[in-house]
């Protein structure tokens, strides 16, 4: 139970423009454009947001059928972002009318469109099978030989990679030939990111955690600006609540891609018209649904009528997932909500979503072209962080160098470090989109290599 004395964060320290690496030119401009406007569309215009267009999202790459990439996925979590962070926005700034910082309020929707364009930035190739690649190829694979030359921490980052914690990385750290602060995007949108406020070395229910070691006095200096909460642990790790923030992007993300997964599949044949309708309208009551019924009998088209579908079950969780974050609001400035928007959204429209995961997890994820998407990518990864890993342990072969010499400079591959040196490998394979990785992976097999007669 909350009492008026149990410590809350502050939206006015939780909205702030300051720019990570650039603090000492922080100022209060008065331009049309904010600060966090300028981190949206520094994202756009970035090389690691273009390539997420050559990597998957879940199914293989488009054909003859245009399926979600990592870079649609991204543009629609931030307008599904936007859309629940405005609603958001307007019942806060009627909540605090009488503050001063009330007008901090309407930057809401900016921060949250930024945060979901980067939300991903930080995921290697081949969809999440990229990330357990990393990971087993240190705890099963042949990275296991190097347990006994890193920390404890070090080898927790390495075992549990986590995607999420690698964006906070691609966009904080200084990599060679880059400004301080990497991207130097704003406190706030860096701390909106981070769905998993924690190190490694917490995350013992699952792999999840938001900032590898070499970040971790980063976070906690962007946390300790904000006025983020430190949760205390026995075992001396470093917690924090979340941003209130994180809740919105989390939901735009989970809306985005369990809706858009469906209609994929639709696309694609995996799942048949019938099969879509029936999960889709379960959002809805009985009378909604007579009402969408009489709708589509005007449409002729399967797909348009999922489209229709996908749309009218977006703007409904939308809506609620809003109306849980207003309910919550305190609970969640507190530190003390437990759980996802989802999870508190109304009966009718949970089950909903948890029937759209389920025929995910039945016809979707274990489809043939998405397994072997996962196999062909872990054994891609795995051969690549082999290969590179040697070549940095061991420099001075000829073998290591013809093939450093094919990492961008921007790498840190000379790192004093062992566990500097395997990041830059990881930095590299990360930043791969799934075409470069394929065909890096022939030419080190001497499957493409071209030969004039």
């Amino acid at each position: 139970m909350t009492t008026d004395n149990t410590p809350k964060m502050n939206w006015d320290r939780l909205i702030c423009d300051k720019r990570f690496g650039l603090e000492q030119y922080h100022d209060t401009r008065h331009e049309s454009r904010s600060d966090f406007l300028r981190d949206y569309d520094r994202l756009v215009f970035s090389s690691p947001f273009r390539r997420l267009q050559n990597k998957t999202q879940v199914f293989p790459l488009p054909g003859s059928i245009f399926v979600h990439n990592r870079l649609t996925h991204s543009l629609e979590v931030a307008c599904v972002g936007r859309s629940l962070a405005t609603g958001v926005a307007h019942a806060l700034k009627r909540k605090y009318a009488s503050e001063t910082w009330v007008e901090k309020l309407s930057a809401i929707g900016e921060i949250v469109s930024a945060a979901c364009l980067a939300h991903d930035l930080g995921n290697p190739p081949f969809g999440h099978s990229g990330e357990k690649a990393i990971a087993t190829f240190f705890s099963e694979g042949a990275g296991a030989r190097l347990r006994n030359e890193l920390t404890e921490a070090q080898w927790h980052d390495l075992t549990r990679f986590e995607g999420n914690a690698n964006a906070f990385r691609l966009l904080t750290h200084r990599f060679n030939g880059r400004r301080p602060g990497g991207f130097a995007m704003t406190y706030s949108t860096l701390a909106s990111i981070v769905k998993y406020p924690y190190e490694s070395s917490l995350a013992t229910d699952k792999p999840k955690f938001g900032f590898f070691t070499s970040e971790k006095d980063d976070f906690i200096r962007i946390a300790t600006e904000l006025g983020m909460l430190s949760l205390s642990e026995e075992s001396g790790g470093v917690r924090y609540a979340r941003h209130p923030l994180v809740y919105l992007v989390e939901a735009a993300d989970d809306i985005c891609y369990e809706v858009m997964d469906i209609e994929d599949a639709h696309k694609l044949r995996l799942l048949t018209t019938d099969e879509v309708m029936e999960v889709l309208l379960g959002f809805f009551t009985d009378e909604r649904k007579d009402h969408m019924h009489n709708v589509m009998k005007h449409v002729d088209d399967p797909n348009e009528k999922i489209v229709y579908l996908r749309s009218s079950v977006i703007g409904s969780l939308v809506s609620e997932c809003a109306k849980a974050f207003i309910d919550n609001e305190e609970l969640i400035l507190r530190g003390t909500f437990h759980g996802s928007l989802l999870d508190h959204i109304p009966p009718l429209q949970r089950e909903g979503y948890s029937k759209c995961n389920a025929l995910s997890w039945a016809k979707i994820y274990k489809a043939g072209d998405v397994v072997d998407i996962d196999l062909a990518g872990t054994s891609i990864i795995t051969f690549l962080l082999d290969k590179l890993v040697d070549a940095v342990r061991n420099p001075q072969y000829n073998y290591s160098q013809l093939l450093l010499s094919k990492v961008p400079q921007q790498y840190e591959i000379d790192a004093p470090t062992l566990f500097g040196k395997i990041q830059a490998v990881i930095d590299h394979v990360s930043g791969m989109t799934d075409v470069y990785a394929l065909d890096l992976y022939r030419r080190l097999n001497g499957m493409s290599l071209k030969i004039n007669n």
